[in-house]
């Protein structure tokens, strides 16, 4: 079968690689579509610490059932369109003892620390396997990206009565604004790009910033009483990373789902002032799945506005390629299968 590899920073090849089969437990998927992350972008730079190169990139999934192993329960058929939780965990770690396995110590990511999906079969667990009779195979790849912005807000214990700001309007912050939106807080969305706080509003944001334009300190000060209760990073810039912990409320909660990617320096006296909660984002857990595909099933998100760029299998290294030249005309790209 064919399979997409990045073979070197900047370099790429479709090859021939062997077909897997079922085993027990497991199901073989027919990939239709494969989201690119941003992790696939910096895989392609060779800037992802964790990839080695060869590497076949490619975690956000649709696909359609093509074969069952044995053991499989009745309920997942051939023909049936899913999405899949991308991760690993080893289930001894002090992360999934405490039930947290979507932060695995030894967690392999498709497509980060082994080959992923962009090839024309895959086989993966069946517990691994999420649908909905009600959303099609466009809107299942979206799932995976979406689930780790939903992730970000029940890590930052979102409610109702909190005021919630994202930094970042890419793919991830606009799951975090609706993850944020849909456990009924008020959102603030925050960028330099107007058209992207555009689909923030439609994604769940009550109010936008544009910072290029707007003081953000003040603005927050007018919209806020003494700063949010919660920020969600999902830039990975140290300047928002630092923001986020000046102007998140005393008592607050930060939560950071970026990669800065150099050394950021704090102003430490803001987390014992304050008293702040600074905590970590990590992938995803099945609720987080379960969550997104309720959303969408309502049809209430702007999925149309979120993809800008649709590309062939065969085309998938000129996709890299475009988006490593304008990473800003990319919101989210997809490949065909």
């Amino acid at each position: 079968m064919k399979a997409f590899r990045i073979t070197a920073p900047g370099q790429t090849e479709i090859a021939e690689v062997p077909q897997p089969q079922a085993g027990a437990g497991e199901v073989l998927l027919k990939v239709n579509i494969v989201g690119y992350c941003g992790s696939d972008l910096n895989t392609y730079r060779g800037k992802n610490p964790m990839v080695t190169l060869p590497r076949i990139p490619g975690h956000e999934v649709a696909a359609t059932i093509a074969a069952v192993g044995a053991g499989v329960p009745a309920e997942w058929q051939v023909g049936q369109p899913v999405t899949l939780s991308p991760y690993t965990s080893c289930g001894t770690c002090p992360s999934c003892r405490r039930g947290r396995a979507n932060a695995c110590q030894f967690n392999q990511t498709l497509g980060v620390q082994r080959d992923g999906a962009l090839t024309e079969y895959i086989v993966t667990p069946w517990q691994k396997l999420f649908r909905s009779p009600k959303l099609g195979l466009r809107e299942l790849a979206l799932v995976e990206p979406l689930t780790v912005g939903f992730h970000a807000a029940a890590r930052g214990e979102v409610t109702a009565q909190d005021v919630v700001a994202v930094f970042g309007c890419g793919a991830i912050g606009l799951g975090a604004i609706a993850g944020a939106a849909w456990r009924q807080a008020q959102v603030i969305a925050i960028d330099i790009d107007d058209a992207k706080l555009e689909i923030a509003r439609q994604a769940g944001a009550t109010h936008t910033i544009n910072t290029a334009k707007l003081n953000l300190h003040e603005t927050l000060a007018k919209l806020t009483n003494g700063g949010p209760d919660v920020v969600i990073e999902a830039i990975g810039l140290p300047q928002t990373f630092r923001g986020a912990v000046e102007e998140v409320a005393f008592t607050g909660r930060v939560v950071y789902i970026g990669y800065a990617k150099e050394a950021v320096a704090y102003e430490t006296k803001y987390f014992v002032q304050k008293e702040v909660d600074i905590r970590g984002s990590r992938n995803a857990q099945p609720e987080d799945f379960r969550a997104v595909i309720s959303l969408l099933e309502t049809g209430k998100f702007p999925l149309d506005r979120i993809v800008t760029h649709t590309f062939p299998f065969e085309k998938a290294g000129e996709a890299l390629a475009l988006w490593d030249k304008n990473p800003a005309a990319v919101t989210k790209m997809l490949v065909t299968l």
